[in-house]
């Protein structure tokens, strides 16, 4: 029985050494980039693949921009990395709830989002962008808000083309809003006649006007802004190991020559 009980009590311990993922660790409890071994196992990010060049789905896995710093990052910590694809307006519930790390998903820094969720160093700069149909009467971003303007718009629900179109436009009294659940189904909306236009960010915008015929981006911009991951307020370790991975992967060049492989410059 003692023996049986040693045997046990063994295989207990070396599962506990060997289980969960962990990283190396030095003396000090660090792993092998010098974060705690708290910081281990898997990183789990959440997505909407529906934003190309950030995020699409290719060979039934989620690929883009957004995969490939997640990825870096697991590596630099010594993480599995796992995407989770949702709807975008699921994103930070799922970090809150703790079923997500990190939200990767071209997602723009706002004072709102920054009520709920804290957000890591930028890693790109987006621009959103006016799709209209060719010979449209909106020639520009200003025919949006002349007096009289009455215009339908079509924005994915909860974007940052969502959340500034309805202050500057919405409830302005310029016109209304159509929200959609994917950035594709406004520009069907669009290309069937039932909005006027679609505000979304300018990477996505040139793919969706490279597939529809008979649409084109308009000239002038609506805004430029900032890309960070979000993450959650109550894992201060996780967050801290994260953006210093993310500073890091920016300052050698890796976050940059990730964002040329996908977006050309022009």
């Amino acid at each position: 029985m003692k023996k049986l009980f040693a045997l046990s009590l063994a295989m207990v311990m070396l599962i506990s050494l060997t289980g969960c993922g962990s990283t190396p660790s030095n003396d000090n409890g660090e792993n092998q980039n010098g974060f705690s071994t708290a910081v281990k196992g898997k990183l789990t990010m959440a997505t909407n693949a529906a934003f190309p060049p950030y995020e699409y789905i290719e060979g039934g896995q989620v690929a883009g921009i957004d995969a490939e710093i997640a990825a870096a990052i697991a590596e630099k910590l010594g993480l599995e990395l796992q995407i989770d694809d949702m709807e975008f307006d699921s994103i930070t519930e799922a970090i809150k709830g703790g079923k997500a790390d990190i939200g990767l998903a071209g997602m723009t820094v706002t004072p709102d989002r920054q009520e709920e969720v804290d957000f890591t160093v930028s890693y790109a700069t987006g621009v959103q962008v006016v799709i209209v149909k060719e010979g449209s009467a909106i020639t520009s971003v200003a025919d949006l808000f002349k007096e009289g303007a009455s215009h339908v718009v079509g924005v994915q629900r909860n974007t940052t083309g969502d959340i500034l179109t309805t202050g500057d436009i919405e409830e302005k009294g310029f016109g209304t809003i159509d929200r959609y659940s994917k950035g594709a189904e406004a520009v069907q909306a669009l290309k069937t006649g039932k909005v006027d236009c679609v505000v979304i960010d300018s990477e996505p915008a040139k793919a969706f006007v490279a597939e529809v015929e008979g649409l084109k981006i308009l000239e002038t911009e609506y805004v430029n802004e900032d890309y960070a991951a979000a993450m959650s307020k109550t894992n201060p370790e996780l967050y801290e190991a994260v953006n210093q991975t993310l500073q890091d992967l920016i300052a050698d060049g890796t976050i940059q020559k990730i964002i040329d492989k996908y977006i050309s410059v022009e």
